[in-house]
């Protein structure tokens, strides 16, 4: 088996087609997703192995991690692909709920899961950690208030995480797509991104040589212009 590898968010999307294809390339996967029925499809497919979680529960996302480490031996590479974008709305029209909901998923699970990945990469001084963001972090739209929020935060986050990560020879990669065109959005966008293309450019961030670390990879589909 070559390295072992746990990604959020596996069930749909670009996490289905990372796991499709880094399970292709001998890599051992743990997927994780909030629907059963698709990470059971997902494991009889590809043969990963994985577990159900809701990461809007702190409790459950520490203990999906625990659960990862145990199954395959260790995390050698984290992928936090998983998020959300529930409510596009005017800022005077959010409700707490909506803030607090994008927070739990899109900011505090995968800090979390980034925690205990680098108590264990640290300790044996290796590992790759990857933080797909979004170039929504990059950008500005109106309606965009929360997701943009959290995303923003998430970068900041993963900034400061890449200069922890040097000082424990962890590798930490941040991810930028641009418009993807798979479920995250109600309508289908065929001139954007497809999940496979999406999910192939953070696969080269993992397949790097040893000696080379891609901190910050962005990409988007030539329509898009929002930059």
């Amino acid at each position: 088996m070559d390295k072992r590898v746990m990604v959020t968010g596996a069930t749909r999307g670009i996490g289905r087609e990372l796991v499709r294809q880094l399970t292709v390339l001998g890599y051992g996967i743990f997927a994780t997703g909030r629907d059963a029925a698709l990470l059971e499809s997902l494991k009889a497919e590809t043969g990963c192995a994985g577990g159900v979680a809701d990461l809007s529960d702190p409790e459950q996302a520490v203990g999906i991690y625990r659960q990862a480490a145990a199954e395959l031996g260790q995390v050698d590479v984290l992928i936090n692909n998983a998020g959300l974008n529930n409510r596009k709305a005017p800022v005077t029209d959010i409700e707490l709920a909506d803030w607090e909901l994008q927070y739990a998923v899109n900011l505090r699970a995968p800090m979390l899961l980034c925690r205990e990945a680098l108590k264990e990469m640290g300790e044996r001084k290796s590992g790759h950690i990857v933080n797909v963001v979004s170039t929504i972090a990059k950008t500005a739209q109106p309606n965009y208030a929360i997701y943009s929020a959290m995303k923003y935060g998430f970068m900041g986050f993963t900034k400061c995480l890449i200069k922890e990560g040097r000082e424990k020879n962890v590798k930490v990669t941040a991810v930028y797509p641009g418009g993807t065109d798979t479920d995250f959005r109600a309508e289908q966008r065929p001139e954007y991104l497809s999940a496979a293309s999406a999910a192939r450019m953070i696969v080269h961030c993992i397949e790097a040589p040893a000696d080379v670390v891609v901190h910050d990879l962005t990409y988007r589909p030539m329509v898009e212009s929002n930059f």
